[in-house]
């Protein structure tokens, strides 16, 4: 059974930084595009940020655009998001997942690996 886990989420002061880790089981990272995604409470889940199958694209929700940073190490079955200069816009629980090409659309993925439980973020003002 394929399933992830993502961590890292903690509350923290606005301005501050945390990574987010998004780790797979029992499934290679490689050959797909994974992307991150977040839900706050009473909220849709939207994007938030998408990284290409090589690792050499990238793409972000607006309003995270130069704050937050996707990475992939495939030989760590890993997918990091470097979030800098977080604001309470930004808390929800965040979720990652795959899709076999590039997409922002969250209706793309959760089709090859089920959702995990997503890691909480909670900034304070």
């Amino acid at each position: 059974q394929v399933h992830l886990v993502e961590d890292g989420g903690r509350l923290v002061q606005a301005g501050e930084s945390l990574r987010l880790s998004c780790a797979t089981s029992g499934r290679t990272n490689s050959g797909y595009g994974w992307a991150w995604f977040r839900q706050g409470l009473g909220k849709e889940r939207e994007f938030v940020a998408v990284i290409s199958r090589s690792g050499s694209v990238t793409r972000y929700e607006d309003s995270v655009e130069g704050r937050f940073t996707i990475s992939r190490v495939d030989a760590e079955n890993t997918i990091y998001l470097q979030m800098n200069s977080l604001n309470p816009e930004d808390t929800a629980v965040y979720y990652c997942n795959a899709a076999p090409f590039f997409s922002t659309y969250l209706s793309d993925y959760g089709k090859l690996i089920p959702w995990g439980q997503g890691t909480p973020v909670t900034v304070s003002s």
